[in-house]
């Protein structure tokens, strides 16, 4: 022992410091290799911290990445010390099925408003299995598409105005950018659903309070901290930050929007209740869910009312306005489809079939090739690049013929599983004609492949807006315009916080009618 000791201290670095590197070295081996996952592939980095994984999100390509490494190593990839990447749509009733125990990870906490100064867990956020059935009971009716339809009128009067605002640009021969336009209708859309009134996005053809870029913000900040979400209790998500400093609420601009929104229908008192007003009367959700309020408070809190309509307003447009930017984009850069489904769209309308505005219902009902554009834009460009994460209950589970350890991150990203070439042959070509072409067995596995709104119990609320929104204003576009991008020969850019946003939708139009 003196021996030992005696070299030690020789050593260029003192004693506490080469303890200090010694425990770290042991820390990252036993990541590397004690964790019950060793045999799972992936890059060297990412298996002793997630040091990789957070620099590969900060990059802003992180969907690519993971489409890249289960090319190279299969349907399981450790992306993480104790993280799992799924790429097997076997997989997803496993993970995602009900009553699996398969719980929500650290990740999603850090996406919640704040409000008399604590979180305010949402349908998306909470962890919480019970507090998600309970939340989600009184107001899923809201989301039907049986419901969501009642208010076709609103959407099209929000038709109607982005119709003559690209009207002027058309008149004027303006280059127009419309993947911001087409979020601007995606606000205004979620508005008359939320509150029965438009956001003024359309009206002034402007980010309107700064949402947009507010909302780009959070995303950011959500994707990067989420890589280690112990890191938000001492950032944003301080306990101390609301007490120090009671002004910090007001900073949160997805609060004070919405709150804007609803004072603008009703007030909200300073202990906290809703003066109910008319508001019983009507269909949209501030309207159901108040008539919910009124008649049972324990039923529906205030603060839930403004938790779901802060919800509506943080992700109700930009998944939406993604999956619309898409479409357009791959039609365009596919001349050949969309010759094909412009063609569908005016043998429906010489036929009768069509109104003016579009309904859902004829869309549905007389356009099946533009369904298949809309499927395999989702497809090829879905809106979230992160996996939906996952903790593996205790006892552990058998995924893809592996053990996985109890405590385990795993999750499956839609951009891996939508670029799998055995399910979807040419993965990574806009091909419409599977969706209509295919025999009902691969029909079958495409389905069960796709995964763009998630799956199971959490499967996405608002997946209805969206599917209303996309299958009415996309053949509305392209009966009265035409477009061709500005700069044909320039792609987009596209960046990953989150949801892939897309920027370099320019396009010049002309008016068909």
């Amino acid at each position: 022992m003196p021996a030992i000791l005696s070299t030690l201290q020789s050593t260029a670095l003192p004693l506490p410091l080469l303890l200090l590197f010694t425990f770290l070295a042991l820390r990252l081996l036993w990541r590397r290799f004690g964790s019950g996952l060793s045999g799972i592939p992936g890059p060297a980095l990412a298996k002793c911290t997630r040091l990789w994984k957070l620099h590969s999100v900060w990059k802003g390509d992180h969907h690519l990445t993971e489409i890249n490494l289960h090319r190279r190593h299969g349907p399981l990839v450790r992306i993480g010390p104790r993280h799992v990447s799924v790429a097997d749509p076997k997989a997803i009733p496993v993970i995602y099925g009900l009553n699996k125990g398969f719980t929500k990870t650290g990740f999603y906490p850090i996406q919640c408003i704040s409000w008399n100064k604590k979180p305010q867990m949402n349908l998306f956020s909470t962890r919480d299995e019970q507090f998600h059935r309970d939340q989600k009971r009184p107001v899923a009716n809201a989301y039907s598409m049986t419901s969501l339809l009642e208010l076709e009128g609103a959407v099209d009067s929000c038709t109607e105005l982005f119709l003559s605002r690209l009207r002027d640009f058309a008149d004027k021969k303006r280059p127009v950018d419309l993947g911001t336009w087409l979020q601007y209708y995606a606000f205004d859309v979620v508005g008359e659903f939320s509150f029965a009134k438009k956001l003024g996005f359309l009206q002034e053809g402007r980010d309107v309070d700064d949402m947009m870029a507010g909302i780009q913000g959070i995303l950011a900040y959500a994707s990067l901290i989420g890589q280690i979400p112990e890191a938000h209790k001492v950032l944003l998500g301080n306990p101390l930050f609301p007490i120090l400093m009671p002004s910090m609420e007001s900073w949160n601009q997805v609060l004070q929007f919405t709150l804007k929104q609803v004072n603008s229908r009703t007030s909200l008192s300073r202990d906290g209740e809703l003066d109910k007003g008319d508001l019983e009367k009507g269909k949209d959700m501030l309207s159901r869910w108040m008539a919910i309020h009124v008649s049972d408070p324990e039923k529906m809190s205030t603060r839930d009312v403004i938790v779901h309509l802060s919800t509506n307003v943080f992700a109700g447009s930009d998944t939406t306005a993604i999956a619309l930017r898409a479409i357009v984009y791959f039609l365009l850069k596919n001349p050949e489809k969309m010759d094909k489904v412009v063609a569908e769209i005016d043998a429906a309308d010489g036929a009768g079939r069509l109104s003016s505005p579009i309904s859902y219902k004829e869309s549905m009902a007389h356009l099946p090739y533009l369904a298949a554009v809309v499927k395999e834009a989702m497809r090829l460009h879905p809106s979230v690049g992160l996996i939906l994460e996952r903790h593996v209950p205790e006892g552990g589970i058998t995924i893809c013929d592996r053990h996985i350890p109890a405590g385990t991150t795993v999750g499956i990203n839609a951009w891996a599983l939508h670029h799998d070439a055995e399910v979807y042959p040419d993965p990574g070509a806009f091909i419409p004609e599977r969706w209509v072409e295919s025999t009902p067995a691969k029909l079958k596995e495409m389905e069960q492949s796709f995964f763009a709104f998630g799956a199971g119990s959490r499967t996405c609320v608002g997946k209805n807006i969206s599917l209303i929104e996309m299958h009415k204003i996309i053949p509305q576009l392209l009966r009265d315009f035409t477009f061709r991008l500005h700069k044909p020969g320039q792609e987009w850019t596209t960046k990953n916080a989150w949801f892939v946003q897309q920027e370099g939708l320019v396009c010049a139009l002309a008016r068909r009618r």
